[in-house]
């Protein structure tokens, strides 16, 4: 069983709802994404979605292209966020650790040779945001022949015709997007993606965990009701923006993540 089939299930046992981070590998330093990720898990995170730097994060609001812009000045490639996830390996071999990017570094590494890669430093899935269902067959047999998942994206336009197949050819779990729009943005409506939630999660044959919109323990609790978990994201890497050094961005990490933690299991 893979770490993020084994870790749902556990959940699901628990009746605990998945709290699942989003950071940026390399900011706001090299030095503070493996802090950050312990620090993460150390606060209540059951999967951690790491953010791959890329030039033009077109799905991304302006937090998080900030925030991959910096790191790409740092010098976070695509060979760095592979190392940050191997050394974390060294002190965790249990969280599941999700890679959310886009396709085209991915396809100059070569597809095969990234998933080898990947596998070998500790990552358990592959989000690509900008993959298209339709065209994934390819990615998803390479993907699956080294173990490695490849996380499927679903929104409030996905057509019904579509969202039948990625129900169907889902791994590992299935991404809501809450809302039409980019990371960041505030106009999330709980009760219409609910609606949504839960008519996806009837299909699914996997769990099903919602992103978009999530900023603070009351709007994560709301939309645990009819998700799986919560995924969030801009809110933390604004909030690990400013640390001045690796300790403080685990400190703050670990202090924004607690409260939606109690928040999910209250």
């Amino acid at each position: 069983m893979s770490r993020i089939a084994a870790r749902f299930s556990q959940l699901k046992s628990a009746q605990r709802k998945a709290l699942i981070p989003f950071v940026t590998a390399g900011d706001p330093s090299l030095e503070a994404t493996v802090p950050v990720m312990h620090a993460l898990v150390a606060a209540g995170a059951d999967v951690i979605e790491l953010g791959v730097p890329f030039s033009d994060p077109m799905a991304d609001g302006p937090v998080i292209q900030r925030s991959s812009e910096q790191a790409l000045r740092r010098g976070a490639g695509l060979r760095y966020v592979l190392q940050a996830v191997a050394e974390f390996r060294q002190r965790d071999a249990d969280t599941p650790v999700v890679l959310m990017g886009y396709l085209n570094p991915i396809e100059i590494h070569g597809n095969r040779r990234f998933a080898e890669e990947a596998v070998q430093a500790g990552v358990d899935g592959v989000l690509l945001v900008d993959l298209p269902p339709e065209e994934a067959a390819e990615t998803r047999e390479i993907f699956t022949g080294q173990g490695l998942d490849l996380i499927a994206l679903a929104s409030p336009t996905t057509t019904p015709e579509r969202m039948a197949m990625l129900c169907e050819s889902a791994q590992g779990y299935l991404y809501y997007v809450s809302f039409a729009g980019v990371t960041g943005a505030s106009h999330l409506d709980t009760q219409a993606a609910g609606g949504r939630l839960h008519t996806l999660r009837a299909q699914s044959q996997v769990p099903v965990v919602a992103g978009f919109g999530i900023k603070d323990a009351a709007s994560a609790a709301a939309m645990a009701v009819e998700a799986d978990g919560v995924v969030v994201g801009s809110a933390l890497v604004a909030y690990l923006a400013d640390a001045a050094t690796p300790e403080d961005a685990a400190s703050r990490a670990a202090a924004f993540l607690a409260p939606l933690r109690r928040a999910l299991d209250g």
